[in-house]
């Protein structure tokens, strides 16, 4: 029988630049393997290779994808074995909170012949150097277009009648917990993202990550509507009631919230707008129209024309930035040739036993 499989990100290309979120999702593990390599080192392999076996065996495995690429893995965690393997290399670099108790360093490196990359040093270098500067032209352009959105926001928030939306949000408070309060010892609030802007476009696991849950609320709103706001107090909420809570964040603006999963009660409730935009399915999915309830009847109409205006810029913006995206994975994928052709992959099949080996003796 085949495990249950759930599918996140843990670092984002964000109008903050790169926002890493690997460590709130170590925190309980007590077996960690930290893998140091680079382009073409083969450890997306090993992870891959490693959540399929596992995966297959039945194990619930937790896929975390690569921010860079999003058909690769950075991470991998078994949760009933407090397992998990990651790519540790720059910019998810991991600090360890225990080494050699915890976590153990595993060098993919040395599955390198070092003499061939010596003589191409200077491709290399100039091939990072551009991977560097095209991802922070992009970066530049998220953050651009943030600031264009904050402009969209400014029209929402002087129509919004916060007294109406903070009833919205009690109402939905009270619905959710009911008087409910958590039997388990956990309180644990892990941070994710569910999607993430990549060279493959702006890509979301929505629903991976809800399938399996009894009851979802899908907020509905415009930009600057609060819904954020909403799902912070809904967490907030869980959190005084003992309910450990994930939280995931805006793969666009990292300080606002997207989506909260609390998964004792089969609950989420997220942010169910463009990018990411879905309408109920299946029995269980409910609306919550914040614009309806909260917003100035006519907003839209009264503000039309300036709201296509900013959100086509915005929206361009975005664009320009995965185009950026994309020119940083050719010039990895160039650089990761050079690697892939001085790998012995003997060496990382050994390393893929040793770690499968691992696992094997915490079953």
């Amino acid at each position: 029988m085949t495990g249950r499989m759930t599918r996140y990100f843990a670092g984002g290309n964000t109008a903050k630049g790169f926002y890493d979120l690997f460590e709130s999702n170590i925190q309980g593990l007590e077996h960690v393997y930290l893998l140091k390599g680079g382009p073409g080192s083969g450890i997306s392999s090993i992870i891959k290779k490693l959540a399929i076996e596992w995966n297959q065996q039945g194990y619930d495995t937790e896929w975390i994808h690569s921010h860079s690429d999003n058909e690769k893995l950075a991470g991998l965690i078994i949760p009933t074995l407090k397992f998990g393997v990651f790519d540790s290399t720059s910019p998810h670099a991991i600090e360890p909170k225990a080494p050699g108790a915890i976590e153990a360093y595993v060098n993919v490196g040395e599955a390198w012949d070092t003499l061939p990359l010596k003589d191409k040093r200077e491709e290399i270098v100039e091939l990072q150097d551009k991977i560097e500067g095209a991802y922070e032209t992009a970066y530049d352009c998220f953050q651009e277009g943030l600031r264009i959105h904050d402009d969209l926001e400014e029209v929402y928030i002087n129509e919004m009648d916060f007294v109406k939306a903070n009833e919205v949000t009690e109402e939905l408070i009270s619905r959710i917990f009911v008087g409910k309060q958590s039997e388990r010892a956990s309180r644990e609030t892990l941070h994710r993202f569910f999607g993430a802007s990549t060279p493959q476009g702006v890509i979301d696991y929505i629903p991976n990550i809800t399938e399996d849950l009894s009851k979802r609320y899908f907020i509905k709103g415009r930009a600057g509507t609060g819904k954020s706001t909403i799902l912070k107090k809904v967490a907030a909420a869980a959190g005084d009631r003992g309910f450990g809570v994930e939280m995931y964040h805006c793969g666009f603006d990292p300080e606002s919230i997207d989506m909260v999963v609390i998964r004792e009660l089969g609950v989420c409730v997220f942010d169910s707008t463009d990018p990411h935009e879905y309408f109920p399915s299946r029995h269980g999915d409910e609306i919550v129209d914040v614009y309806e309830k909260a917003v100035t009847p006519g907003t839209d109409e009264k503000y039309e024309s300036a709201i296509m205006d900013t959100t086509r810029g915005y929206k361009q913006k975005m664009k320009q930035g995965i185009t950026y995206l994309q020119e940083a994975k050719s010039l990895y994928d160039q650089l990761e040739k050079i690697y892939i052709d001085a790998t012995d992959f003997l060496v990382v099949d050994k390393i893929y036993e040793k770690l499968n080996k691992a696992i094997q003796e915490l079953t």
